[in-house]
C-alpha cells in the first residue's frame, strides 16, 4: 500500500455502485485535499461488460471476476453493493479473512448473517462498515456505534422505508386509495414492479434487525422481527386517525423490554401529529432515538437513491481507509444472544375498526366481548353504512394478546360482518 493512496475494489455497479464510482472519479481531488487520502477506483466487478452504465469508468477497471478483485493484493479496501446473500456473503468473508476492510450497503445480508461477518472482521482485525445499509444517506449507524456508544438507549422508532412513507403520504394528504398511491410510487420509481418487500414490511424488518443489533449489542436476525405491512390500511383509517390528531406511519420499533429482553417490530401505527415523525413526508426517512442521558434525537433525510446511499458508502470508505493507513481497525461489534420480547406481551393503546349490523344490542354485544378480555374502551365513534354501521374504537392500554383474543371472539358474533382494522397507538408503546 502506497502512503496516502487507497486502492478500492468495487463489487457491483448498479444504482449505488455507479453513483459511488461517479463520486470517486469526480471528487477525488477534493476528497484528497480535505482528508489526505487518495481513493483510487482500481477495479469494478460486474455481471456484464456490455451493459451501458451512467458513469464513464477508466479503461481496464471493469471485470466479471469478483473473486479476482477480492484476491488482488493491490486492492486495499473492498466495497460490496451487489445485494442479496450469495455471492456477497462469500466474497465479503473472503476479503475479511484476507485482511481487507469491507464496506457494504447490504441490509439483507447483515440482517441474516451479520453476526458471522462481524466475527470474521474481529478475527481479521479489519473494519466491516455498513452505514448505508439502514436509512440510505442518513448518518445513523456511525452515531449509534460511536457517539452514542455509552448511552443507555431505551427505544428507537424509525420510518425506514421511503416507498411506504410515500404511499401513506399520498393517502393522507390527497385521499388516494392504497392501490392508486402505490401505482404512483411505481410510476415515479419509488416502488419496484413487485413492491412486496416494501409494502409488507420485509425491507423495514431487515433494517430493524440491524438497528437492534447495533443499539443493544444482541444478535437479532430479520426472522426475529414481528412484521406487518401497510396493505390493509384504508383511507377511512387515515381519516379517522386525522380527526383524532394522529398520522399513520409504518414504523420500525426496537426497544428495551423486561429484564434483558429486546422488542423488535415493524407495523403501521398511529403517531400523534405533534410527534416529529408525523411530519416526515413522501419518500423521506427519519429515525427517532430515545436515551437515558441524551434524551430525544431525530435524524432525517433521503433514505434511498443512488447518490444519498453512495454518500454514506463513501463516508465508510474514508473511515476504513484512514484506519488502514493507521494500521488498526475501528470500533468492533460483538453480539451476544438475544432474548426477543414476544409481541403478545406488548402493552399499548389500540385502534379497532369493526363493521357491524345496524340494529339494537350490537354495541352491548361488542362491549361485552371487549370487557370479557379486560379491554376497556377509551373512545368510540359510529359511522352509518346503510344497513350496517362501522364502529371505530380506541381502547385503553391493553395487552396485545387480549386485543387479539377480542378480535377473534368478535368475528364469531353474527352481528359482526368484518374486523377491518387494528393499529397500535404510539403514545403507550413503552
Amino acid at each position: 500500500m502506497e502512503p496516502g493512496i487507497i486502492r478500492v475494489g468495487l463489487l457491483g455497479c448498479g444504482n449505488v455502485g455507479a453513483a459511488l464510482a461517479q463520486l470517486l472519479l469526480r471528487d477525488g481531488d477534493d476528497i484528497e485535499s480535505r482528508t489526505g487520502i487518495r481513493l483510487v477506483l482500481a477495479a469494478v466487478a460486474v455481471h456484464s461488460l456490455a451493459r451501458e452504465r451512467p458513469v464513464d469508468l477508466p479503461p481496464g477497471v471493469l471485470t466479471t471476476d469478483a473473486q479476482a478483485v477480492v484476491n488482488d493484493p493491490d486492492i486495499d479496501v473492498v466495497v460490496e453493493v451487489i445485494g442479496g446473500i450469495e455471492p456477497a456473503r462469500g466474497l465479503i468473508l473472503q476479503a475479511l479473512k484476507g485482511g481487507k476492510p469491507v464496506v457494504t450497503a447490504n441490509k439483507e445480508l447483515l440482517a441474516n448473517v451479520g453476526a458471522e461477518l462481524f466475527e470474521a472482521a474481529n478475527a481479521g482485525g479489519v473494519d466491516l462498515l455498513f452505514e448505508a445499509a439502514v436509512a440510505g444517506g442518513i448518518p445513523l449507524i456511525r452515531p449509534l456505534r460511536e457517539s452514542l456508544a455509552g448511552e443507555r438507549i431505551r427505544r428507537i422508532m424509525g420510518i425506514v422505508n421511503g416507498t411506504t412513507n410515500f404511499v401513506l403520504t399520498k393517502m393522507t394528504e390527497g385521499g388516494a386509495s392504497y392501490h392508486d398511491a402505490l401505482a404512483e410510487a411505481q410510476r415515479l420509481g419509488y416502488a419496484e414492479r413487485d413492491p412486496t418487500a416494501d409494502v409488507e414490511g420485509y425491507d423495514a424488518a431487515a433494517k430493524a434487525a440491524i438497528l437492534a443489533s447495533v443499539a443493544f449489542g444482541v444478535r437479532v436476525v430479520a426472522g426475529d422481527v414481528y412484521r406487518e405491512g401497510i396493505s390493509a390500511v384504508t383511507v377511512d383509517d387515515i381519516e379517522f386517525a386525522g380527526r383524532l390528531g394522529y398520522v399513520i406511519k409504518l414504523l420500525a420499533v426496537v426497544e428495551k423490554a423486561e429484564g434483558d429482553m429486546v422488542a423488535v417490530r415493524v407495523h403501521p401505527a398511529m403517531v400523534p401529529s405533534t410527534h416529529p415523525l408525523a411530519a416526515v413526508r413522501d419518500s423521506f426517512n427519519a429515525v427517532f432515538v430515545e436515551g437515558d442521558a441524551v434524551g430525544e434525537l431525530m435524524l432525517m433525510g433521503r433514505g434511498a437513491g443512488g447518490m444519498p446511499t453512495a454518500s454514506a458508502v463513501l463516508g465508510d470508505l474514508l473511515d476504513a481507509a484512514h484506519n488502514l493507513s493507521c494500521g488498526h481497525a475501528g470500533r468492533t461489534i460483538t453480539l451476544r444472544p438475544a432474548s426477543i420480547f414476544p409481541i403478545d406481551e406488548l402493552r399499548s393503546e389500540y385502534y379497532l375498526s369493526i363493521d357491524v349490523a345496524d340494529r339494537p344490542g350490537v354495541l352491548h354485544a361488542v362491549a361485552g366481548v371487549l370487557g370479557s378480555h379486560d379491554v376497556s374502551i377509551r373512545l368510540m365513534e359510529q359511522v352509518g353504512l346503510g344497513a350496517e354501521a362501522r364502529l371505530v374504537i380506541i381502547v385503553h392500554p391493553a395487552l396485545e394478546r387480549d386485543v387479539q383474543a377480542c378480535l377473534h371472539d368478535l368475528r364469531q358474533l353474527d352481528v359482526v360482518d368484518r374486523t377491518s382494522g387494528l393499529l397500535r397507538v404510539v403514545d403507550s408503546q413503552r
